[in-house]
């Protein structure tokens, strides 16, 4: 099999280099050819020191040369950048071969998930071809081979089970599940969350706080989630408590260090300058809070991160705004 691999960020990287281990051939493009040409040259992703790239793995910055023939395509790009990509993709030729989505997102002002951001630009005839990769899963301990399980949730059984197959290996376990938007929504959600969570550790509020963050998240994400027609058991699942434990759990997690440098006094712009990676919950929260209020669906904690983030709240006041709000009786 030959797969294509959209994405050289670390979690592109990595899920090329597991691929790769199987015996794949694995071509991985990026925009940034000064990667592309550190890559070649060393084999090592520079955010992921000591992990190295497989003899079947190769790189370019040749968007065409990257689809060109290839059996499966894995897409690794930031939420913000899977249009344009696939739109590019879209003005050569349509492709026909499954397609992973891993990137964990919801478009602003759209307010589309990923799969149905691919099948408005592929056409409505992508549908069963497309694929979600999500669950609990840092590319540093992956790289590793530490064990961790994850789901695969796609339109059509054929392909969802060919992708369980392709990605698992004896540390990384693939579940497969029929809830496409269940998946979509908890691994895109989680971010926001997490934000929140990283804030209340920068405030050192304890692990007390944390756990009724991360808790009443759930439900906001499972409220959302269900509005928009998912499976309230998907968000309990891998996908969704799974990956939200390990998200808003350590600083490893970028979407909670991102909330960390902001409560310790770090500008937006130089906590990202810090992680130096995407943000993605930064990017959600926009979308959520848009959804939120069009459905009109009270999501608090998404709305404390939102007004941090885009109105410039300051983080002292998230507490009191949180806390102060009226109780009301606890639903699940």
């Amino acid at each position: 099999m030959k797969i294509g691999c959209l994405g050289a960020g670390v979690w592109g990287f990595c899920l090329a280099r597991l691929l790769s281990s199987k015996g794949y051939d694995v071509i991985l493009w990026s925009r940034d050819k000064e990667l592309v040409a550190q890559l070649t040259e060393t084999g090592e992703h520079p955010f992921l020191p000591g992990a190295f790239a497989h003899e079947t793995m190769t790189f370019t910055s040749n968007l065409q040369e990257a689809i060109e023939g290839v059996d499966l395509i894995m897409e690794s790009v930031t939420s913000a950048g899977i249009r344009p990509v696939f739109e590019q993709i879209k003005s050569k030729s349509i492709p026909t071969c499954p397609i992973v989505i891993t990137s964990k997102g919801i478009e602003q002002h759209s307010g589309l998930t990923m799969a149905n951001v691919l099948m408005e630009v592929l056409g409505p005839q992508s549908r069963n071809q497309i694929a979600y990769l999500s669950g609990p899963s840092y590319a540093i301990e992956v790289s590793k081979g530490l064990p961790t399980s994850v789901v695969v949730a796609a339109y059509d059984f054929d392909v969802m089970m060919q992708v369980c197959e392709t990605f698992t290996t004896p540390a990384f376990r693939v579940y497969p599940n029929d809830d496409v938007l269940g998946v979509a929504y908890g691994g895109a959600l989680k971010n926001i969350i997490a934000i929140a969570c990283g804030i209340a550790e920068g405030l050192g509020l304890g692990y007390s706080t944390k756990a009724a963050i991360m808790t009443r998240g759930l439900h906001e994400i499972r409220k959302l989630a269900v509005a928009q027609g998912c499976k309230s058991e998907t968000l309990s699942g891998l996908s969704g408590m799974g990956d939200l434990c390990l998200t808003c759990g350590s600083l490893i997690s970028r979407n909670c260090r991102y909330g960390y440098l902001i409560a310790q006094g770090n500008s937006l712009q130089e906590a990202h300058k810090q992680i130096g990676m995407v943000v993605e919950g930064a990017y959600t929260c926009l979308s959520a809070y848009q959804l939120s209020q069009k459905l009109n669906i009270q999501m608090p904690i998404t709305e404390t991160v939102y007004k941090i983030l885009y109105e410039k709240m300051p983080v002292s006041n998230a507490v009191q705004m949180l806390m102060e709000r009226s109780v009301k009786a606890e639903h699940l």
